[in-house]
Formats: structure tokens, C-alpha cells, sequence
């Protein structure tokens, strides 16, 4: 749709100061605030056009004009500008996300909690899937009692802990050199990519070591086998209460429904698989319940591969630009902690 610019200044000052107050807003108020060098008449003269156009709309007799649902597509399309995140807050992100983070899950559930609390809106996050287990890294390391702890690493960043007893009396070298062999013959491979040829060379390596070799491998076997099913994660659920459109009860309640069932929020995620940023208002969205909200979501990926993705759900009056800005950084930052993992 094209549009003159004063249009454009008209509609991106009518949608900002209705994100910012939640009242109607009026020609007088424009004019006012915004000082776009035109009279008020001249603005009510073009809120007209703009809700001839189907971008703005009067919500009750004797109002202001609120953004129509295709008001804030063309604002997001069109008129946007991307708030930048301050140093200090990235900072924030990277410091609370990346120091002392040890397993996926904790990772996920940081990130959607820090996801919520940066945006006051709900956080959805949806961990790691893989259409089938990848082996990553594998580690032997000693412990005292003639024991040994199995670290196995997938490239979805799951990560596994056994402990096995052990009576040889191997050193530190020995478990290195172990661990070695085992990498360099099964990192990369699904439980389907393994060949007897790779037992063989492994055993032909490690011949000595046999029975440990055979319980290591069972075990490896054993985690590549298993489907882990993503879970999603919910950061500040009960932020949708705090948003003036949702004092509704039966609009509450629809949402929070929404929020109870994992399965319908892994297919409100899972349709924003494209790349990039997908910013969905109000009825874009294929949930009923979500017709008056607005869901950003970002894929993010580990090793070139999309496995999740995070997003905020918020009312259709959402402050957009610094939600998106926010999703960005977070994606970012979540796709850096897991490589680190």
C-alpha cells in the first residue's frame, strides 16, 4: 500500500501514543505532541483518509482513533524503526545467559525468563528438537573408588551422566587417549551411521580395554536411541493480566487456556519456522484465542540447524520495536550459550 508521507508521520505518531498510553488518540493530541508542522484540522482531515483505509479505527462515538489490526501491519512493514538495546542491557544478557550455565535446560529456562522480564510481556520458548540424536562429544573422566563418569554430548546440546565402576588401573592419560579414539571414530554419527567397521577399528585400537569399551558403548547406544521430545518453556505467564485490554475475564481465560496446552503452543511456535523475525497480529495468528494479541518469534540454530525457537506474546498493543529488538539480542545470545555447552 502506498502512502503519502504525511499519512505515514500521522498513522506512526497515532499508533506510538496509543502503545504508549492505551487511550484513543485524538487530532489535538497529535498536533500537540508530535509537532509534524500542520494544524489539527489538517490531521483530522487525514485520520479520515487513514480510517477510510481501514488502518485506523474509532472504537466508540465522540473518540479518538485507535490502530486497526492492518494499521499495525503497516506500521511493523513499514514504519518501524528498531529500538536499539543499550549496552548495559545486552551486556546483562550475554553476563546472565553465558556465566555458570552448565545443562540445555537450565539455559532455556533463564532465556525465557530473562525474555519476560526485559519486555513485561510472556515469554514462549521451545527447547531443542532433533529429528533424530547426533553424538557430539564423548568424555572418560576418573574418579576416586575405581570409578569413571561417561559425559556424552549430543549436537542438539543435550547432555548425559553415567557413572561406571571400573577395576584396571588406568591414568589420566589413559581415560584422554580413551576418549580421543571414541571421538574421532563416532562424532557426527546418529545411531543409524553406525557400522560394524567402526566397532572393529575401535576395538582393534582399545583391544585391552574391552570391558569398559563395552559398557561405554552400550551406553552411548542407549542415549543416541532415546526421543527427547522439545519441551516449551513459559516466562511471566500471568504478565498478560497486567495489560488493561486483558481485565476482560473471559479474555483471560482463553489466553491462559492457550498457555496450559503444551501442544497448541508448540504449533503457535512451530508456524514461525521461516528465518529471521515473524511478527504475527491479532487474527494472523492461528489460535482463536489469540485474536487479540500479537506474537514475535525467532528461530534460533547450533551447527547451521534451526532447533527452536522463542518468542513473546503480548496484546496487539505491544511496543513492537523494542520487543523485536529484545528477541533479536535474546536469539542471539541463547544460540552463543548453546554452542558454548
Amino acid at each position: 500500500m502506498k502512502m503519502e508521507e504525511r499519512k505515514q508521520q500521522i498513522l506512526q505518531a497515532l499508533i506510538l501514543d496509543y502503545i504508549a498510553t492505551g487511550d484513543p488518540v485524538g487530532s489535538r493530541t497529535i498536533a500537540r505532541k508530535y509537532k509534524l508542522g500542520v494544524s489539527s484540522a489538517t490531521i483530522r482531515n487525514e485520520m479520515a483518509d487513514l480510517e477510510e483505509l481501514g488502518l485506523i479505527e474509532q472504537p466508540y462515538t465522540s473518540a479518538g482513533r485507535i490502530p486497526s489490526q492492518l494499521g499495525y501491519r503497516y506500521y511493523v512493514d513499514c514504519l518501524m524503526e528498531r529500538k536499539p538495546l543499550a549496552d548495559s542491557v545486552k551486556k546483562y544478557i550475554q553476563d546472565t545467559l553465558l556465566d555458570k550455565i552448565k545443562e540445555t535446560e537450565s539455559l532455556i529456562q533463564l532465556a525465557s525468563k530473562l525474555l519476560s522480564q526485559l519486555t513485561n510481556y510472556t515469554a514462549i520458548v521451545m527447547a531443542p528438537t532433533y529429528g533424530k540424536n547426533v553424538l557430539r562429544h564423548v568424555q572418560l573422566l576418573p574418579l576416586e573408588n575405581n570409578k569413571v563418569v561417561l559425559v556424552i554430548v549430543l549436537d542438539n546440546g543435550h547432555v548425559e551422566h553415567r557413572t561406571l565402576d571400573f577395576s584396571l588401573s588406568l591414568r589420566g592419560e589413559d581415560f584422554e587417549r580413551l576418549s580421543a579414539i571414541l571421538n574421532a571414530h563416532l562424532r557426527g554419527l546418529s545411531l543409524e551411521q553406525w557400522k560394524s567397521g567402526v566397532f572393529q577399528a575401535i576395538y582393534h585400537e582399545l583391544d585391552y580395554q574391552k570391558r569398559l569399551l563395552n559398557q561405554v558403548m552400550e551406553l552411548v547406544e542407549n542415549v543416541l536411541s532415546v526421543e527427547y521430545e522439545s519441551k516449551v518453556y513459559l516466562g511471566g505467564a500471568l504478565n498478560i493480566l497486567n495489560q488493561p485490554e486483558f481485565k476482560d475475564v473471559e479474555k483471560v481465560k482463553v489466553i491462559l487456556e492457550l498457555l496450559e496446552e503444551e501442544r497448541a503452543l508448540k504449533e503457535v511456535l512451530g508456524m514461525g519456522q521461516e528465518l529471521g523475525i515473524s511478527v504475527k497480529i491479532g487474527t494472523e495468528n492461528p489460535h482463536e484465542g489469540m485474536k487479540d494479541c500479537s506474537l514475535i518469534t525467532a528461530t534460533y540454530e547450533l551447527n547451521g540447524k534451526v532447533i527452536g525457537t522463542l518468542g513473546v506474546l503480548g496484546p496487539t498493543r505491544m511496543e513492537y520495536s523494542k520487543a523485536v529488538s529484545v528477541v533479536d539480542f535474546l536469539t542471539s545470545a541463547l544460540a552463543e550459550g548453546l554452542r558454548k555447552l
